[in-house]
């Protein structure tokens, strides 16, 4: 039996260190902070899955910063946009040098949009923020990305607690930070599965899922509270987070079915129809809710759904698709510091890295399959920092039965798999990000995640 082990131990990959030991970080990090820097800096090339709100633009600036020290070089820093004049705030408040290309700064801030115009190999190190944008399996953002640093030496990945069961999302970033190919990850760990639901197709082999999450461990920390490495919670307990139901009656609606009354809608095609015929009402509700006091953000799918919200309310601006670059940044961070009242767009476009911790009152227009994107749309707003109870309203319609079931049914799936993902990687995890011995654990590292939206 021991034989067997050594062997399975000695198949194993793991993910080899490229960094070094520093000897301190940057003095305002708080615990939790400093120990993923630390540990970032050990490993080289290191993922930081941590949720919202956990401070991951001054990790991932003080890892930039201990890299540019240690080469002499510049490192270069990818965000959304928008975020990106957030994070050389930030920085700014940090005392670290934070620029655009062309300015003395040691790292370099740009949008993704703008990769291509930057010469990679002049910088030493690379921070994807919001690497999420890695989810896509074959997209082309995403083999840019891993192409275009392949030879850099230090490479930071960090977003919030991915999907645990989307495994391409961890895939990907296994292969942009050189860990392994996601094909390489798949043989190993996974079985292919043409009637699973989850991951495109792809199983998780039953006996592989305790060595597959410490495979993850060895090069990418999840955080989702300062207790999962062993801190205390005190400073990031979240206020209430109150879900709101305001039904539309969908009268008249036409969905080909023959029947007297309205019943809900099943199929694709039929959710999409009752999204198109009752714009015109769900826009009049939300933008009802939107024109009460406060800042509002209102959040759609359609461009029909923005653009009737906008109309509808005083002092509201609207950041569409179809925006020049500069008025999509100034009207979000204009938003951010009070300057707009109600902010109205797509999740798509302003549901990631952005701070909205002024604005504690959300209207979705309607209901959404896409998990993550109301995840993080939610959470510009309820995050670490919020000091006020926040209020999303959700606007639906009778014959929204069955997109209502479907995405409570992915919160739940997804909570109760967070939660998994984060007991079997807890003792591997301390071990690694903390120095401890495997099995040694604090009371307060087995305090209860985040609560769900449901």
């Amino acid at each position: 039996m021991e034989d067997y082990k050594r062997f399975v131990a000695s198949k194993r990959r793991e993910h080899e260190a490229v960094g070094w030991e520093v000897d301190s970080v940057h003095s305002s990090l708080f615990p939790h902070q400093a120990d993923c820097v630390r540990w970032a800096c050990r490993l080289g090339r290191a993922a930081i899955f941590a949720d919202t709100g956990l401070g991951k633009t001054r990790m991932e600036l003080d890892w930039a910063r201990l890299v540019a020290e240690r080469t002499s070089r510049r490192v270069l820093l990818l965000a959304p946009l928008a975020v990106s004049e957030q994070t050389i705030a930030e920085a700014v408040a940090m005392g670290i040098g934070a620029g655009r290309i062309g300015d003395d700064a040691a790292i370099h801030v740009i949008n993704y949009e703008r990769l291509h115009r930057v010469d990679v190999t002049e910088y030493a190190g690379v921070v994807l923020d919001e690497s999420s944008i890695l989810k896509s399996q074959t997209g082309s953002t995403r083999t840019a990305l891993i192409e275009a640093f392949s030879n850099t030496d230090y490479r930071l990945a960090a977003t919030a607690t991915p999907a645990p069961n989307d495994h391409t999302e961890l895939g990907n970033h296994a292969e942009f930070l050189g860990v392994s190919t996601q094909q390489e990850m798949l043989a190993e760990y996974f079985l292919h599965d043409s009637s699973s639901s989850s991951a495109r197709g792809w199983r998780l082999k039953g006996h592989a899922r305790r060595d597959f999450w410490r495979w993850v461990s060895s090069w990418a920390v999840v955080v989702r509270k300062p207790s999962d490495l062993g801190h205390d919670d005190e400073r990031y307990n979240l206020p209430p987070l109150n879900l709101h139901n305001e039904v539309v009656k969908a009268n008249g609606l036409d969905l080909g079915q023959g029947t007297l009354f309205v019943v809900p809608a099943q199929t694709l095609t039929e959710q999409r129809k009752v999204r198109r015929q009752t714009v015109d009402d769900r826009a009049a509700r939300a933008a009802e809710l939107a024109s009460r006091p406060g800042q509002w953000i209102v959040w759609c799918e359609l461009n029909d759904e923005s653009q009737a919200v906008a109309s509808m309310v005083d002092g509201a601006v609207e950041v569409s698709g179809s925006d020049e670059p500069e008025v999509k940044a100034e009207r979000m961070l204009g938003f951010a510091r009070g300057k707009y009242r109600v902010l109205v767009s797509k999740p798509s476009i302003c549901g990631f890295g952005m701070n909205f911790q002024r604005c504690h009152q959300q209207v979705f227009v309607g209901l959404t399959h896409s998990y993550e994107q109301f995840y993080q749309a939610v959470r510009r707003s309820w995050r670490f920092g919020q000091t006020n109870p926040v209020d999303v309203y959700l606007v639906q319609t009778t014959a929204d039965g069955a997109i209502a079931h479907s995405l409570k049914r992915k919160a739940d799936a997804a909570d109760e798999m967070a939660a998994e993902m984060v007991a079997l990687v807890k003792d591997h995890q301390l071990a690694s990000v903390r120095g401890r011995r495997a099995g040694v654990m604090t009371a307060a590292s087995d305090s209860v995640i985040a609560p769900s939206f449901f």
